[in-house]
């Protein structure tokens, strides 16, 4: 398990369920939710076509109503899915299904989206598991790039230069972090001012650049 270090932490959720048709929408709900809070919200979409066809899979080729298991966790910088089941002889395979098959195209789907997937045989169960890859740089890091981790490392000297000893030692909360980040923005402007220079002006084109890059990188 990977936390972030501004505190939000990417820990491995799991799920027991029956294997239903309806619990498909339910997954992919928590999917969303959890990625979004874990800052990974580029993975949402292949995350849930893949929790949608391991679910299905187990459906079809064991039957509605098996007891399965869901565990969403972070492997290195990747995401992996895993969907266990009892049967240990229903196997998911590859087909070459046809454009017109009603079935097979699962896991071809599955092959399609994720960047690994496997089958892990127990026992008394199989886990199929996949995995995404993110644009993360470490198990710990961001995906905004050099800016963000830039800005991390400033906050966290700041979190830190006003913590107590005990707070020092675990990572930084959300609300932490954020009044860390406004203090560093102010400091920044009395440095401005200090210096002869319109902190309302440099705010302005701040704004500017941000929403400029925002802009470029949703293109």
């Amino acid at each position: 398990m990977s936390d972030c270090r501004c505190g939000v932490p990417r820990k491995e959720w799991e799920l027991p369920f029956l294997a239903e048709p309806e619990e498909v929408a339910a997954l992919r709900r928590i999917v969303r939710l959890h990625l979004t809070q874990w800052g990974l919200p580029e993975a949402v979409e292949a995350a849930q076509l893949c929790v949608s066809e391991l679910v299905a899979n187990v459906i079809t080729h064991v039957g509605p109503h098996t007891p399965t298991t869901f565990r969403l966790t972070m492997k290195d910088t990747c995401v992996r899915i895993e969907v266990s089941d009892p049967d240990t002889r229903a196997l998911p395979t590859l087909l070459a299904a046809g454009a017109d098959a009603e079935s097979g195209r699962g896991m071809a789907l599955l092959d399609a989206v994720a960047d690994r997937w496997g089958v892990i045989l127990r026992s008394d169960s199989k886990v199929t598991w996949c995995e995404l890859a993110t644009g993360l740089g470490s198990p710990t890091g961001h995906t905004g790039g050099l800016r963000v981790d830039r800005a991390e490392a400033l906050i966290g000297h700041y979190g830190e230069r006003g913590a107590s000893r005990r707070e020092e030692r675990s990572s930084l909360t959300v609300a932490v972090a954020e009044e860390a980040a406004i203090d560093v923005i102010s400091d920044l402007l009395h440095w401005l001012r200090a210096h002869g220079c319109d902190p309302d002006e440099a705010l302005d084109r701040a704004q500017e650049h941000f929403g400029a890059e925002v802009e470029e990188a949703g293109r």
